[in-house]
């Protein structure tokens, strides 16, 4: 699906996705990303929702944004509870979606000038 959408002073955009492939600017990328409207991590160690470990939402966590959202592929799949509680024990928001739905938020709230993070596994 292609998207268009006022960016606001974002310098990352997500301009498509589709099954295997997320478009951010000009870039197709086939692994596992997290996206921020200022920062791009092209290689996120998780390739499968079932993969996610405390160690990888301490990278998200770091970088400090006020809300994450977790895109879990091709269907919602949620992580474990002591996972999400590990977020929202640092007062972070902690939203998990499909990929698609994680892709389309993440633009609306980075039009926003809002800190956001967006975790996303392939579709």
């Amino acid at each position: 699906m292609r998207l268009s959408l006022d960016i606001g002073s974002a310098n990352y955009v997500i301009r498509a996705y589709g099954q295997g492939s997320i478009t951010v600017n000009e870039t197709p990328y086939i692994r596992s990303l997290i996206v921020m409207p200022e920062h791009l991590y092209a290689e996120w160690e998780p390739q499968k929702p079932q993969e996610l470990s405390n160690a990888h939402l301490e990278v998200l966590i770091d970088l400090q944004p006020e809300i994450i959202l977790l895109g879990t592929g091709a269907r919602l799949q949620f992580p474990e509870p002591g996972l999400m509680a590990q977020v929202l024990g640092k007062g972070i928001g902690f939203e998990v979606m499909d990929t698609g739905s994680a892709c389309r938020t993440y633009n609306i709230l980075s039009a926003e000038d809002r800190k956001v993070a967006a975790a996303l596994f392939m579709i």
